[in-house]
C-alpha cells in the first residue's frame, strides 16, 4: 500500500533551521508532484513547496520563498524540505503529499486532503 512517511519536525527558536524528510513507500513516487503543505490551528491548509518527482522544477508559497528549499533523492524516493530563518508564524503541522498534477503551482493551490497520498504530519513549532 502506498504511503508517505514524514520525519524531522521539532521545536526551534526563531531564526533556527529544521529539515523535514518524506519517504514514499510503494508506487506513489511515480506521481508527478510531491511536496509539503502545512496547517496551523484554526487556519486553512497552505501549500508550502512542491517539486516534480520525474523532472526539474520547484515552486514555493510566497510566505516561504527565500527561506525554504525543497529537494529530492530519487534513489531513496525521498523529498526534503530545508527550512531556514524560521519564524513563529511557520508553526504548524506539516504534511507531505503526492499526486498527479498539471503544474506544481496548480497542485499547491488544491486542498491537500484530495491528494492520492498524504502523510500523517510532523509538527514544527517556532518560538520567539
Amino acid at each position: 500500500q502506498a504511503q508517505l512517511v514524514e520525519s524531522g519536525g521539532g521545536s526551534v527558536q526563531a531564526g533556527g533551521s529544521l529539515r523535514l524528510s518524506c519517504v514514499a513507500v510503494g508506487d506513489i513516487y511515480s506521481t508527478k508532484c510531491m511536496g509539503w503543505f502545512r496547517q496551523a490551528p484554526g487556519k486553512e491548509p497552505q501549500g508550502v513547496a512542491g517539486t516534480y518527482t520525474g523532472g526539474r522544477g520547484e515552486y514555493y508559497g510566497d510566505s516561504v520563498k527565500g527561506r525554504f528549499t525543497i529537494s529530492k533523492d530519487n534513489a531513496k524516493k525521498t523529498v526534503y524540505l530545508q527550512m531556514d530563518s524560521l519564524k513563529p508564524e511557520d508553526t504548524a503541522m506539516y504534511y507531505c503529499a503526492a499526486d498527479d498534477c498539471i503544474t506544481i503551482e496548480w497542485w499547491l493551490l488544491r486542498p491537500p486532503a484530495i491528494n492520492k497520498a498524504r502523510g500523517q504530519g510532523t509538527q514544527v513549532t517556532v518560538s520567539s
